[in-house]
């Protein structure tokens, strides 16, 4: 069995797509022959985000950091996320020669330049240059899309590879949905509501029937005030937000800088299309296939969108598995199908000097 930590600032209870999809990795990684301990900020002390108190960072011990490492009995590592927790894994990964992946999951230039009182143009420069600095030591940085990875392989990003999303098709599925008590047809959004978001896109649109949102952050409050007509359903989870799903008529989503949209791949897999501009992300889970709408013109998208068959979308999700994303995942740090037995973290490449045991 091979042991992997992946050192990750984005964690429970926060509700986003990196968190999901790291949940969802160790679950089918477990069968592929590979163990994934996670570093997270519910180890540590935290501080709220200033502006996005929903979110609390980790303040890492290096001590704390390098004796979790050590009882991991690690053979790899992989850094998700640029924030504190992910800091301090570089750092002691380069101080001890230990190589490591990393994978890009925000854009967080887009988001600087939305929130900061700065030039929107400085803004992402100074960030795209620090996340240059950053991911620059990865033997691989892990993008979601062919478009995420062309984009940062186009500003300076070295060793980029493509490490595919999945869904899962068990609990997404076109089952019955719950009767919401709306005017059909029904138009969901689902995610963090946040400005970077992009929400007010869709929530200002004329269309007929009903507007749904689905999930809570910073900004719930202003857009429940400023948009009456739309139901607000707070955050759901589980079999409670699949039903949701199979209740919709059309799924939108109005983000402009997602890196890819899991909530995309859990709409089509239950069996409802998608609206959506003609941007990264969206591109690269609709493509040309005929499971949804994109459209400069929003509301465009989402009346084409009507006419798409359910089952054309699910059939497209079901291609897209988490077992496929996590071999993916796997061969990226070098260790699909190299038996756990009989081999070393060194014989795998690992300096580990002290931070990671020999597997007999």
């Amino acid at each position: 069995m091979i042991r992997i930590l992946i050192a990750t600032d984005a964690w429970h209870p926060q509700v986003n797509g990196v968190v999901q999809t790291l949940n969802a990795l160790a679950g089918a990684a477990l069968p592929l022959g590979a163990a994934i301990t996670f570093l997270t900020p519910d180890q540590f002390a935290t501080v709220a985000l200033p502006a996005y108190r929903e979110i609390r960072l980790a303040i890492p011990d290096p001590r704390a950091v390098t004796a979790r490492m050590r009882e991991a009995s690690i053979d790899a590592v992989h850094i998700a996320t640029e924030g504190p927790i992910g800091l301090m894994a570089r750092a002691i990964c380069r101080r001890n020669a230990i190589p490591f992946t990393t994978s890009f999951h925000t854009r967080f230039p887009d988001y600087i330049a939305a929130r900061l009182p700065i030039p929107q143009r400085w803004a992402k420069i100074w960030t795209w240059a620090w996340l240059r600095r950053f991911h620059a030591p990865a033997s691989t940085v892990m993008a979601a899309t062919p478009s995420l990875a062309r984009e940062l392989a186009g500003r300076g990003f070295r060793n980029v590879g493509l490490w595919p999303r999945g869904v899962d098709t068990a609990r997404f599925r076109p089952h019955h949905g719950i009767d919401l008590g709306l005017p059909r047809p029904i138009f969901l959004t689902v995610g963090r509501l946040a400005v970077e978001k992009n929400l007010a896109a869709f929530l200002g649109l004329d269309l007929p029937g009903s507007k749904v949102v689905v999930g809570d952050g910073p900004a719930h409050a202003e857009l429940k005030q400023r948009h009456p007509d739309v139901t607000f359903l707070g955050a759901r989870r589980g079999e409670a937000l699949a039903a949701v799903y199979a209740a919709a008529d059309v799924f939108v989503f109005p983000s402009r800088t997602d890196t890819f949209g899991l909530v995309m791949l859990e709409a089509l897999a239950s069996g409802v299309p998608v609206a959506a501009f003609p941007v990264p992300g969206p591109q690269d889970v609709i493509g040309d296939a005929p499971i949804g709408a994109l459209d400069e013109d929003l509301r465009v998208a989402c009346l084409r969108a009507l006419t798409i068959p359910r089952a054309a979308c699910r059939a497209h999700a079901c291609r897209m598995t988490w077992t496929e994303s996590a071999r993916c995942f796997l061969q990226h740090i070098h260790i699909a199908g190299r038996p756990a037995r009989n081999a070393s973290a060194q014989d795998r490449g690992l300096r580990a000097e002290g931070l990671s045991k020999t597997h007999a």
